[in-house]
């Protein structure tokens, strides 16, 4: 924790984020969302109870580390339970794919769909500004993956073939987004 805190410019508390007194040191009372990431579902899920009914947060997000859990989180009313196992089984599912589409996660109850889109060379997009380019509504580009760098995008951003791209969309606009990155989709 010293060397974290004497190498970042940021607040560092080493405690049991189960334990309010830890909570309350890190600024519970002013945020607005609580992420609980460590390797144990039982303390992600007392850290965001703790945040939710003691503290008032009004949005958590855990970590679920074992998906035969998932369910409880969402039972207990955690905002945004994120299955690790999952997200990981998606990204193997990925690599070994040749498609150029997944789908890696929804979130906000099956509305919302993060997904992973590669831009082959015949893409419509390629060499286009993201602010040229149509997307349908409630959908962004939140990151480009080009060869071993990540970017996050801004309007002027100009994809390029190859580039794997993470986007938000709602899942009525799916395959609306698919088809403004990639062209006419054939089946």
């Amino acid at each position: 924790c010293e060397e974290i805190a004497s190498d970042m410019n940021i607040l560092v508390i080493h405690g049991d984020g189960c334990e309010s007194r830890y909570l309350e040191d890190a600024g519970i009372r002013k945020a607005d969302v609580l992420a609980a990431v460590t390797g144990n579902d039982e303390d992600n899920i007392v850290i965001c109870q703790l945040a939710k009914k003691k503290f008032d947060v009004p949005r958590t997000v855990a970590r679920v580390n074992d998906p035969k859990n998932e369910q409880i989180f969402h039972a207990l009313g955690i905002d945004v339970p994120v299955n690790s196992t999952s997200i990981i089984a998606h990204i193997i599912e990925e690599e070994a794919s040749m498609d150029d589409f997944v789908s890696l996660m929804t979130f906000k109850h099956g509305k919302l769909a993060l997904v992973r889109i590669d831009i082959p060379d015949e893409s419509p997009v390629v060499d286009s500004a993201i602010k040229d380019i149509h997307l349908p509504p409630q959908s962004v580009i939140v990151s480009i993956v080009r060869g071993e760098n990540v970017y996050v995008p801004s309007g002027d951003t100009v994809l390029k073939k190859g580039d794997d791209l993470i986007a938000i969309t709602t899942i009525e606009h799916e395959q609306e987004l698919l088809q403004s990155l990639l062209g006419e989709i054939k089946i």
